[in-house]
């Protein structure tokens, strides 16, 4: 019994050691914070326009490079729309210019007279 009482003491200590260690890391990392704080801002004022400037050039060049594959592929997109719709009509299409040819042959020619 003086074993298990001892034991539970010892988990208690640990836990107290533990809860205590991250006090005490918790403090030490609010206490770095604060005491970078000032040059983190410095260094963010200095950065800021500098990563503005590279995310512009960035963009830029990305436009320069994506702009004609995306016109490419917005052409070649409209033709495949273009011809999804056109094929299917293309038997009708045959359809009334046979009824066309067929009707011109059989209307008569106009006579014209001569003076």
């Amino acid at each position: 019994m003086l074993e298990l009482a001892a034991l539970i003491i010892l988990v208690l200590l640990a836990g107290a050691v533990l809860a205590a260690m991250a006090v005490a890391l918790v403090l030490l990392k609010a206490l770095l914070w604060l005491v970078l704080l000032p040059l983190r801002l410095v260094v963010y004022a200095l950065l800021l326009p500098l990563i503005f400037v590279l995310k512009t050039l960035l963009g830029g060049v990305l436009f320069l490079v994506l702009a004609p594959v995306l016109i490419l592929a917005a052409i070649a997109s409209a033709a495949a729309l273009l011809a999804a719709v056109i094929v299917p009509l293309l038997p009708l299409l045959f359809i009334v210019l046979c009824v066309w040819f067929v009707v011109r042959l059989a209307r008569a020619a106009p006579v014209t007279t001569s003076a």
